[in-house]
């Protein structure tokens, strides 16, 4: 596929890794030279130097042929502009990566007048997946499909729990718990394991689980691990994802304080969030958090500017408290050692904006056999979980689950059907119409055929 991106910044080279990785064409647009060089330095895809607004520029970079144009830059405006230059140009898809409030509220309507395929807010995005956390604080990461009806929880095994050394042929007959399904195993930030019965959970996996919201509940009260949804929740740094953030728990009816160093972003927050208690102050100062009694918060989310001031108001807060904590990243530079540290749920928001826009990417192939309806990736990409809506010919409909010679390192998670979850079994179909999850390790598809043997 001929891809465009134009913005070189966080959530460009982000995306010009993920897509580059595979196999499209990929040319990318920044007017700072020195940006596009360290993309194209390390990644083969082709770069140009101009402004992504110029239909000189867009020619240049292929419009006329392209699939997909994809603006990032750090102007909505801009963004705005570039899709409709590209729609007038050629007969490309287009993305806008669009962040302020007030167009966010208009984004149906820009999104028909613009002829956009999809909008995409990053800051948005990492909101709503905090929250779903806060609302779920057993788990470290919620991911959803079949449009919120179904979960897949993430939760790390802590060294008295009682899986350590179980086997997962001896899980569901020791828990008693016959409506989950364990999909995946995340070991030493290096290996994301599809497990098999004879594999052994060990303290500090990451193990990513099917269930039903209240099996999910009495699953993790068995293995101590239960937290009820959080009341009240202080937020460190008044940027564009605390304001999204706040606004949605206040919905929710948890109480939320905001800590924004800057005078006039909180005079901001103070007006458009009036039922969040908006404080002036440096949420690195241990005497105002001890004022707003952080030992008994029953959620955190440390979300300012800084990487380091994040990650180290998450570990002082772990230490002197039981709240559930956020930490938001935005480098992925060394996630390997980020991952080893007490920082609760880790959000990087850049990677959550690129498998959104990977997934319609993959959506775009048109398959006869299904739809990618949602995909989240797993360490850094060493594992997949994707859902597809099948189709009336798909390959895989009507045929039990233990006849499809299904490629190694793959597991068909979950099947939704009727509004009802299924946990499959061999003897059970997969039928048009369904809802399926998918988790694989060490390989892409985006066609749910692809998981079988060639």
């Amino acid at each position: 596929m001929n891809i465009i991106i134009v913005g070189c910044g966080k959530v460009g080279c982000t995306l010009v890794e993920a897509l580059s990785s595979e196999n499209h064409d990929i040319v990318v647009i920044d007017s700072r030279p020195e940006k596009v060089s360290a993309l194209t330095d390390t990644v083969d895809v082709m770069g140009i130097v101009g402004n992504g607004v110029s239909h000189t520029t867009l020619k240049q970079a292929g419009i006329e042929t392209a699939d997909l144009l994809i603006a990032v830059t750090g102007s909505d405006e801009e963004n705005l502009l570039c899709c409709v230059i590209a729609k007038k140009s050629g007969h490309c898809q287009t993305i806008a990566r669009i962040r302020n409030p007030i167009y966010n509220e208009e984004k149906d309507f820009l999104q028909k007048e613009f002829g956009l395929s999809m909008i995409i807010n990053p800051e948005l995005t990492a909101a709503n997946e905090i929250a779903k956390v806060f609302q779920f604080p057993s788990a470290i990461r919620v991911d959803t499909f079949a449009k919120g009806r179904v979960e897949l929880l993430h939760f790390k095994i802590g060294s008295n729990s009682p899986l350590c050394g179980l086997k997962l042929s001896k899980f569901h007959a020791t828990l008693h718990c016959n409506d989950i399904l364990v999909c995946t195993i995340a070991r030493n930030s290096e290996e994301v394991i599809i497990p098999n019965g004879d594999f052994e959970f060990a303290a500090n996996d990451i193990v990513s689980i099917v269930a039903k919201r209240r099996d999910a509940i009495d699953f993790f009260r068995k293995i101590g691990l239960e937290k009820n949804r959080v009341s009240n929740t202080i937020i460190a740094g008044g940027g564009k994802i605390s304001y999204y953030l706040a606004k949605s728990l206040l919905m929710s009816g948890i109480k939320t304080t905001i800590i924004e160093i800057n005078q006039q972003r909180c005079e901001f927050l103070s007006e458009q969030l009036p039922k969040a208690t908006i404080l002036c102050g440096d949420a690195t100062d241990k005497e105002l958090l001890s004022e707003e009694c952080i030992e008994k918060a029953a959620g955190f989310a440390a979300l300012t500017d800084l990487d380091e001031e994040n990650i180290l108001l998450s570990l002082y807060v772990n230490g002197i408290s039981s709240a559930k904590t956020v930490t938001k990243v935005n480098r992925i530079n060394f996630t390997s050692v980020i991952n080893k540290l007490d920082l609760g749920s880790i959000i990087y928001p850049r990677v959550i904006t690129a498998e959104y826009i990977i997934k319609y990417v993959r959506s775009m192939n048109n398959s006869l056999n299904s739809n990618v309806e949602a995909l989240y990736k797993l360490e850094d990409g060493k594992a997949e979980v994707l859902e597809f809506l099948l189709k009336e010919n798909s390959a895989v409909c009507n045929i039990p689950l233990q006849n499809l010679k299904i490629r190694k390192n793959t597991l068909i998670c979950c099947i939704y059907r009727n509004h009802q979850v299924i946990v499959p079994s061999g003897q059970d179909c997969m039928m048009p119409g369904d809802s399926v999850m998918i988790a694989t390790s060490g390989y892409n598809i985006s066609d749910i055929k692809e998981i079988l043997e060639d």
